[in-house]
C-alpha cells in the first residue's frame, strides 16, 4: 500500500482504535457474574424452546425452529435496547436524573388530560429546556471558547432549534386552538320554517310572575349567604353511611363532618299564591371552594318567572378538593350515593315548609310536581334520587329507612355521569317518569354521551304518559351549562390542551338549555302538551334554539316497542314475543352493544351495513309483526331510533321506509321524507396536531316517526289496521352502515299533537 493510500486510510484506524479502547474500557465481568449470566441465559432460552414447542410444535420442526428462534432474536433485540438506554442514564448525574425525574411528575400532574398527550408534553419541555439550559449555562461559563467549530456550531444550531420548539410550543399552548367550526347540518338549513309552523310561545323567554329570592341553611354555614337577614335555617343530616374516608382536614374545612351534613339552598320564587312546581338543581363535581351553585341562576330566575319554585342546592363540600383530599392522596370516596339522597333530604324540608303555617312557603310549593335537574355527577344523583325515592332501604345498608315517596315526575340530566355508582353493584333504572339528557358533542370532562344509556334504561308502564328524550349539541361543551364553571373543563394548565375555539358561546350554551330544560319542564309539569312536540322533531324549537347542529331522540309510554334488541343473541326474533327479523343482501348484521367513544356501553342495537355494487340483490332488513301483537290504526306511527355507523362519510344516508299490510300490500317512503340522517358529530376537543388523543366522534340515535296515514296517500290499497311488517329498504345510498333501535309503534293519543 502507498504511502498516500496509508495516510488517506489514518482517520478510519484513529476511529476503529478510539472504539476498540471504549469497548476494552467496558469492565468485564467477574467470574460469579459470568456464571450467573450464563446459567440465567442456558435456562431462558431452554424454557422458550419448550413453550414453543407447545404452541407451535405441531406445525413442523421448520415452522417451530423458524417462530421460535425469531422470538428469542426479537426478545433479545428489545431488552438490548432498553438495556443501553439504562447503560446511557447511569451516565447521568444523579442530581439531574434526580431533577429529571421531579420534573416529569410535577409536569405530568400540571397538564391534566388525556394520558399521552400528558406524557408528551412533559418530556418535551424536560427535553427542549434541558438542552437549551445546558448550552447556554456552558456558553456563559466559557466552556466553548476553546472548543472546536464544529462543537460551537452544532450548540448553536440545537439551541436555535430549542429556542424554535419552545417558542412554538408557547405559542400552541396558550393559543385558544382551530377556530373553524363546521356546521353543514345547522337546524335552520335541516328544518324549513314553512313545515314547523306553531303557535307556541318561546320557552325561554321570560314568564309573568315577579321573581322573589330567599336563601336557607344550617345555623353558622360555612359560607355567609346561607346565613344572611331573612334566611330559613335548616338542621345538619347524618350522611356518614354515603360516604367513606372524609378527612379531618375536610371537616375543619367546611366546619362538619359527614354526620351532620349542611342542607344549604339558594331559591328563586314565583311572587304569588301557589302552589307551583318545584325544581332542584345539583351541580357536579368540581373544586369544592369554588362554589357551583350560584351557577344556575339563569335557569333560576327563568323558571321562577314562569311559575316554578326553584332550589339550587350546595353540595359542595361533596367535591374534590386537593387540599382537604391531602393533594388526592386521601380522597373522598363513594360519595355519589350522598349526592342523590341529599336532595330528598331537601325535599323533606320543603315537604314540612309547605305544611308549617307562618313559614314563607306555607302551601306554595306542589309536592305531587316535582322535577330534579342535575349537571355533571349531579345528572347521576339525580337518577339516584329518583330510584332511592320508591325504595324502602338503602340498597347498601338495610338499616337505613328511606321514607320518601314524593312527586317526582320529572328528572334533566345535563352532560350527565353514569354508572360511576351502581346500587347493590346494579345499574340505576328509572321507570315511569319523564327523562331527558342533554349532551355536548364538545365535552372535554364527560366526553362521551354516558346520558344516553340511562336514557335506554328508563322504562314505562302501559297505561302512563311520560316520555324520555335527549339532546345533542354541536359546539357545547361541559362547563358552559354553569355560568361559575365557564369555558374550560379540564383543571388548570390541562385546559391549554384543549381546543377552546371550537366552543359555541356560552350565551348561546345558555339559551339552549333554556329553551330545552323550560320546554321539558312545561310539557311534563304544567301538562303544556304542546312542547312535547319541541323533543319529537327539534324543528319545533327552530326560531328559539342557536342554529348549530343537533340531534334529537325521543320514545314515550304510548309505544309498542317491537324491537328494541336488549332482549337475547337470536338475530331472528323480536323483543316482542311472535315477531321475526329478516336480513337480505346485506354486508352487515349483527347485534351488539352499541360502541361509544370510550368502551361499549349496555344497550344494544342490529349493526346493518351494506354496499349495493358487492350486492346480489336490494340490501333490506324486515320487521315482521307478530300475529295479533300490535292493534295500528291510520294516525298512529311507525317509529324507530336510527344513527349513523359510518367514519367515512361522503353523503348523508337515504334509504326506503317501507310499511306492508297482512294482504301483501306495500308502501313506501324515503327516509329524508321525515327527516335526514345526520351523521355522527366531530368534535375537535384536543387541539391540531393531537386530535387523535381523544376520539372525535359516536353514534348519537336520532328518532324517526312516519304516520301510517301517509302510507296509505303512497298507496291506497295500503291497510294501516293490518299492519304485518316494516322494511328498511337500502336502495338510495350507494353504501353505508346505521344501526338501528328502538323500532315501534306509536299510538294515536300520544301522536295527535306531532
Amino acid at each position: 500500500m502507498s504511502k498516500t493510500e496509508l495516510a488517506a486510510n489514518e482517520p478510519g484506524k484513529k476511529r476503529f482504535a478510539r472504539l476498540s479502547n471504549a469497548i476494552r474500557r467496558i469492565p468485564p465481568l467477574t467470574p460469579g457474574w459470568k456464571g450467573a449470566s450464563i446459567a440465567l441465559a442456558i435456562v431462558a432460552c431452554l424454557v422458550i424452546f419448550v413453550q414453543g414447542y407447545q404452541l407451535i410444535g405441531m406445525r413442523g420442526v421448520g415452522d417451530y425452529l423458524t417462530g421460535t428462534v425469531l422470538f428469542l432474536l426479537a426478545i433479545v433485540l428489545i431488552t438490548g435496547i432498553v438495556a443501553g438506554v439504562l447503560h446511557w442514564a447511569k451516565k447521568l448525574p444523579s442530581r439531574f436524573v434526580w431533577l429529571l425525574l421531579a420534573s416529569f411528575c410535577l409536569l405530568f400532574i400540571s397538564f391534566i388530560g388525556p394520558v399521552q398527550l400528558m406524557v408528551i408534553v412533559s418530556l418535551s419541555v424536560i427535553v427542549a429546556f434541558s438542552l437549551l439550559g445546558g448550552i447556554v449555562y456552558r456558553w456563559m461559563s466559557g466552556s466553548y471558547r476553546e472548543a472546536k467549530r464544529i462543537s460551537k456550531v452544532t450548540a448553536g444550531v440545537v439551541a436555535a432549534v430549542m429556542l424554535g420548539f419552545i417558542g412554538i410550543g408557547g405559542c400552541w399552548l396558550l393559543g385558544s386552538g382551530n377556530p373553524e367550526l363546521a356546521k353543514p347540518y345547522r337546524l335552520q338549513a335541516m328544518k324549513s320554517a314553512d313545515r314547523y309552523q306553531t303557535a307556541m310561545m318561546n320557552p325561554a323567554q321570560e314568564g309573568t310572575h315577579k321573581v322573589k329570592t330567599l336563601t336557607y341553611g344550617s345555623a353558622n354555614s360555612y359560607r355567609q349567604e346561607f346565613n344572611t337577614e331573612g334566611s330559613l335555617i335548616t338542621k345538619p343530616v347524618d350522611g356518614s353511611a354515603f360516604v367513606k374516608n372524609w378527612s379531618q382536614i375536610r371537616t375543619n374545612t367546611f366546619g362538619f363532618g359527614p354526620d351532620a351534613m349542611a342542607l344549604n339552598g339558594l331559591v328563586w320564587y314565583p311572587d304569588g299564591e301557589g302552589p307551583f312546581p318545584m325544581v332542584v338543581i345539583v351541580h357536579g363535581n368540581h373544586l369544592a371552594t369554588d362554589y357551583s351553585d350560584p351557577g344556575y341562576e339563569y335557569l333560576g330566575k327563568l323558571l321562577a318567572s314562569r311559575g316554578y319554585i326553584v332550589v339550587s342546592i350546595d353540595e359542595n363540600f361533596l367535591n374534590t378538593s386537593p387540599y382537604d383530599d391531602v393533594f388526592m392522596l386521601n380522597v373522598l370516596e363513594n360519595e355519589n350515593p350522598a349526592r342523590g339522597w341529599l336532595m330528598l333530604e331537601h325535599l323533606k324540608v320543603w315537604n314540612e315548609w309547605n305544611k308549617t303555617k307562618g313559614n314563607p312557603f306555607y302551601g306554595k310549593a306542589d309536592m305531587n310536581r316535582i322535577a330534579l335537574i342535575g349537571h355533571s355527577r349531579g345528572g347521576e344523583a339525580i337518577t339516584v334520587a329518583a330510584a332511592y325515592n320508591k325504595l324502602q332501604v338503602y340498597p347498601e345498608d338495610g338499616n337505613i329507612k328511606f321514607n320518601y315517596n314524593f312527586g317526582i315526575r320529572s328528572v334533566i340530566s345535563i352532560a350527565g355521569t353514569d354508572g360511576q355508582y351502581k346500587p347493590a353493584g346494579r345499574p340505576t333504572v328509572l321507570k315511569d317518569l319523564n327523562y331527558l339528557a342533554i349532551q355536548g358533542a364538545h365535552d372535554m370532562d364527560v366526553s362521551s354521551f354516558s346520558g344516553a344509556s340511562q336514557y335506554s334504561r328508563v322504562g314505562f308502564t302501559s297505561g302512563s304518559d311520560d316520555f324520555k328524550a335527549s339532546v345533542y349539541i354541536y359546539g357545547a361543551n361541559h362547563g358552559q351549562f354553569n355560568t361559575a364553571w365557564g369555558r374550560y373543563d379540564g383543571a388548570g394548565l390541562g385546559n391549554r390542551l384543549y381546543n377552546m375555539a371550537q366552543l359555541m358561546p356560552q350565551e348561546e350554551q345558555l339559551q339552549a338549555a333554556k329553551v330545552l330544560i323550560s320546554s321539558f319542564l312545561d310539557a311534563t309539569l304544567n301538562g303544556k302538551s304542546e312542547y312535547r312536540t319541541v323533543f319529537q322533531d327539534l324543528g319545533y324549537a327552530r326560531k328559539w334554539l342557536p342554529d348549530t347542529m343537533y340531534i334529537g331522540n325521543y320514545l314515550d309510554a304510548r309505544t309498542t316497542v317491537i324491537s328494541s334488541f336488549d332482549e337475547d343473541i337470536d338475530l331472528g326474533t323480536t323483543t316482542l314475543a311472535g315477531g321475526r327479523l329478516i336480513g337480505e343482501h346485506l354486508k352487515e348484521w349483527k347485534e351488539e352493544k352499541v360502541e361509544m367513544k370510550f368502551a361499549p356501553e349496555e344497550y344494544s342495537a342490529v349493526r346493518l351495513g351494506w354496499e349495493r355494487k358487492a350486492a346480489s340483490g336490494v340490501p333490506a332488513y324486515t320487521v315482521v309483526l307478530p300475529e295479533g301483537g300490535i292493534s295500528a290504526r291510520e294516525n298512529d306511527l311507525i317509529v324507530f331510533a336510527m344513527a349513523d355507523r359510518d367514519d367515512k362519510k361522503e353523503a348523508l344516508v337515504d334509504l326506503t321506509v317501507q310499511a306492508v299490510d297482512k294482504s301483501g300490500n306495500i308502501a313506501a317512503l324515503p327516509l329524508s321524507g321525515t327527516g335526514q340522517l345526520l351523521p355522527m358529530f366531530e368534535g375537535g376537543i384536543v387541539k391540531w396536531p393531537f386530535t387523535w388523543a381523544l376520539p372525535a366522534k359516536e353514534p348519537v340515535f336520532q328518532n324517526f316517526s312516519f304516520r301510517l296515514a301517509d302510507f296509505e296517500k303512497a298507496n291506497p290499497k295500503f291497510q294501516p289496521e293490518q299492519l304485518g311488517g316494516i322494511s328498511f329498504v337500502f336502495d338510495k345510498t350507494e353504501k353505508g352502515t346505521v344501526l338501528i333501535r328502538d323500532i315501534g309503534i306509536r299510538s294515536e293519543a300520544a301522536a295527535t299533537s306531532s
